[in-house]
């Protein structure tokens, strides 16, 4: 058999290989009912434990919309969930929001419970999919790299480079919703990023973590990347900032790297301003 042959004879096996290798899009294993009966608890966690506050969640418009978010927290980031209770308290329980989440998630029988609440595995084909069916979807471009950056830098917009999420805007023709939280690095105390220690460990080929930071906290003290330390009760302080029309502001052709910088240098501009409004570390 000519190479050329072997070629189209292999040709259907790779397409139906490139099939099952893409990620699960499942918009409707989001169970409304569900929501509503966790709702309640994340609610008194957010609003009790770390008494969150949350500012200008009526500027994301009705549709399609990227909300687009710093991340805070490590493994037990909760900014995820002061989010989704103030989308739900804006705009009723029963308007979807959807969350893109890291693979890690989605094991064992995380994959039923999350999946229940709106998480999506997170590529950019669930974010079009999501966006493209009116449903607002929250991203974290900065990812573990964001969530595990140290305690000193807790005040810094790091994206890593990431540019996709305006890709995805981009393509799903969705406006982007800035927002950004402070006080999710107080939760526990992250010294380093870890970065060079997750390479040694090959943790990026392993489960796609670029950090593996030592971090301080309580009870167990020092731990070194995914701790089992429970957050302390840090403020969360949320600000929503307003919608970034991509085309309107930056034509028809956008540069994405221009794009991405504006988007970014709003966000850090915010939340210096949080920042600034800080008084102390925990208490707010």
């Amino acid at each position: 058999m000519t190479e050329e042959a072997a070629d189209k004879v292999d040709k259907p096996a790779k397409a139906e290989k490139a099939r099952t290798d893409e990620p699960r899009t499942d918009l409707v294993a989001r169970d409304e009912d569900w929501v509503k009966r966790v709702l309640p608890l994340l609610r008194l966690i957010a609003k009790t434990y770390f008494r969150s506050e949350v500012t200008g969640m009526d500027k994301v418009p009705d549709g399609g919309a990227l909300l687009v978010s710093n991340h805070s927290g490590g493994m037990m980031a909760f900014d995820v969930p002061v989010i989704g209770v103030a989308f739900a308290d804006q705009f009723g329980e029963d308007r979807p929001l959807y969350t893109l989440a890291h693979d890690l998630v989605f094991t064992g029988p995380g994959k039923d419970i999350f999946g229940k609440v709106g998480f999506l595995p997170a590529h950019p084909k669930n974010a079009v999919r999501a966006l493209k069916e009116g449903a607002a979807t929250l991203v974290f471009p900065g990812g573990t790299w964001d969530a595990m950056r140290p305690t000193s830098q807790m005040a810094n917009i790091d994206f890593g480079g990431r540019t996709g999420y305006v890709k995805t805007a981009i393509k799903a023709g969705v406006p982007i919703v800035p927002i950004v939280t402070i006080g999710g690095q107080e939760t526990q105390w992250f010294i380093n990023r870890g970065d060079t220690l997750a390479k040694l460990l090959r943790l990026d080929k392993l489960i796609r973590a670029d950090s593996a930071p030592f971090i301080l906290g309580f009870p167990f003290g020092l731990s070194l990347g995914a701790s089992l330390n429970i957050p302390l009760p840090s403020k969360l302080v949320t600000r929503v900032l307003d919608p970034v029309h991509i085309t309107d502001e930056f034509g028809a052709d956008p540069d994405i790297d221009v794009v991405d910088a504006e988007i970014r240098k709003r966000m850090q501009q915010a939340l210096d301003e949080l920042a600034a409004d800080r008084r102390f570390p925990i208490l707010g």
